[in-house]
């Protein structure tokens, strides 16, 4: 294991439950029940123009542990947590309307690569919260634990002030509910989501506990959510930033991108 400490168990958080109630499975009209024939350009063009953000739905012989989550709701929670070093209760459900979350979980606090992605971000805070976006961390540890480790300086391997909650998991429950949890291990793997402002996960990566995860390729992919959220007719391409060409996902239309790359 790549990590290894011991925390308090003192505070519980809630177990996570829906936001909303679960999609009804998607089906499609009449009038788009195609037969094996070749369809024609101009449904094509129809077809190809809608957003390709989809929502994942789940249909009557599906459990939700068969669901994916990125193009679910993401579980909710409320926990215990440290910011400005005191106590607050945080409720992912709060931000639901109001901003995009980044969520992210480590293994354990006081150990060696997690203090270097949780200081990383929370330097670059600013820059996320122009993007109208809120940055939220979560271990298994104890609210205690977090602040200790708030308290102890850098350059001694501890975090320092930070411009953003530590969550306490202390019974689990949101790292399991997000599919991080290494049961064998008790703690959780470098698991990240990106939450749309209608609190649906639109991107995930997990990294196994030795690899630490990048700040500039997280805002990249959280402006390339927000771009295409903006221009449905849209898609971005491979490395997208802000200020270079997108693409049409259209037959014909995608070859400007390609012809100018």
């Amino acid at each position: 294991m790549a990590c290894s400490a011991t925390s308090a168990t003192l505070f519980s958080s809630l177990n996570p439950t829906p936001l909303f109630s679960p999609k009804p499975s998607l089906s499609l009209p009449n009038s788009l029940h195609l037969s094996p024939t070749r369809p024609s350009l101009s449904l094509t063009r129809r077809l190809t123009r809608r957003s390709f953000l989809v929502k994942a739905s789940s249909s009557s012989s599906s459990s939700s542990t068969d669901l994916p989550l990125v193009g679910n709701t993401a579980p909710d929670f409320e926990a215990e947590a440290v910011f400005d070093q005191e106590f607050i209760n945080v409720k992912l459900s709060d931000y639901i309307g109001k901003k995009y979350v980044v969520l992210f979980f480590y293994p354990l606090d006081f150990t060696f690569v997690c203090p270097t992605e949780i200081t990383a971000f929370s330097d670059r805070h600013a820059e996320f919260e122009a993007l109208n976006t809120e940055i939220l961390g979560v271990s298994v540890d104890s609210v205690f634990s977090h602040l200790a480790w708030i308290q102890t300086d850098r350059k001694s391997g501890g975090l320092g002030d930070l411009k953003y909650p530590l969550i306490s998991d202390v019974t689990k429950s949101i790292s399991k509910s997000y599919g991080v949890l290494i049961p064998g291990q008790g703690i959780a793997l470098r698991g990240l989501f990106i939450i749309d402002k209608e609190g649906v996960i639109q991107h995930s990566t997990i990294n196994n506990l030795a690899i630490g995860r990048s700040v500039d390729e997280t805002k990249r992919t959280l402006q390339a959510l927000q771009y295409v959220q903006e221009n449905p007719d849209e898609v971005c391409p491979a490395g997208w930033k802000p200020g270079e060409k997108s693409m049409k996902p259209d037959p014909k239309l995608s070859k400007d991108y390609f012809a100018a790359v």
